[in-house]
């Protein structure tokens, strides 16, 4: 694998990262509503599940879920649950001004584990993000070196972009939110939210290539 192929692989991913997903999302509103210390517990989890995709997609996972129409459903409509549950909760918030911290006690404070595993789960159950990979990584294997070094090359790489993005969309929510009155929060919220709803939606109608 040459250090072109990497630059071509990391290029594509920012242009694929950078356009807003479920992750991406609650970057932006842990950034917001929970300080960017704790938000980075977010991005570590989301980080964890690039390192999961890849390495499931290297073990054929991908395949399975592409070939099978069973376990693709149930992949799928796990993840339209756990997003349409998310939006619902952030449609439901009463917007706020307060940083929360976990640890602090308040009614809506989340803990340190709970802002991870959000992040992680989102992830994890969404099917696309195995048929991605499965399609993506291999035009950038090549099949005639050893497998596990280059996979492990992309995921570092992948994983280095995600964390990146994903701390910039902290930090934006973060600024966003001391500029904004208690109405604008509660609207970031909202738009959050719907967004969500919206990812949820469209994964639902999601089908398999072959289907």
């Amino acid at each position: 694998m040459t250090n072109l192929t990497i630059l071509a692989f990391a290029l594509v991913s920012f242009i694929g990262i950078a356009t807003p997903g479920p992750t991406v999302l609650l970057a932006l509103t842990n950034g917001s509503r929970l300080g960017i210390r704790t938000a980075c517990l977010g991005m570590a989890g989301a980080v964890l599940s690039d390192f999961v995709l890849i390495g499931a997609v290297a073990l054929g996972l991908g395949a399975l879920l592409a070939a099978s129409e069973f376990w693709f459903s149930v992949v799928k409509w796990i993840g339209v649950g756990y997003l349409t549950f998310l939006g619902v909760m952030l449609l439901r918030s009463r917007g706020t001004l307060e940083v929360l911290h976990p640890g602090t006690g308040g009614s809506a404070d989340p803990s340190s584990r709970a802002v991870f595993l959000k992040s992680f789960f989102v992830a994890v159950t969404n099917p696309k993000g195995y048929l991605f990979f499965s399609a993506f990584l291999p035009q950038f294997v090549m099949p005639e070196l050893p497998q596990f070094p280059q996979y492990l090359a992309l995921a570092v790489t992948f994983a280095l972009i995600d964390f990146a993005v994903m701390f910039g969309y902290a930090v934006l929510g973060s600024r966003a939110v001391r500029l904004l009155k208690k109405s604008g929060a509660l609207w970031l919220d909202r738009i959050c939210g719907g967004a969500l709803l919206a990812l949820a939606g469209s994964l639902a109608f999601y089908r398999r290539a072959s289907a």
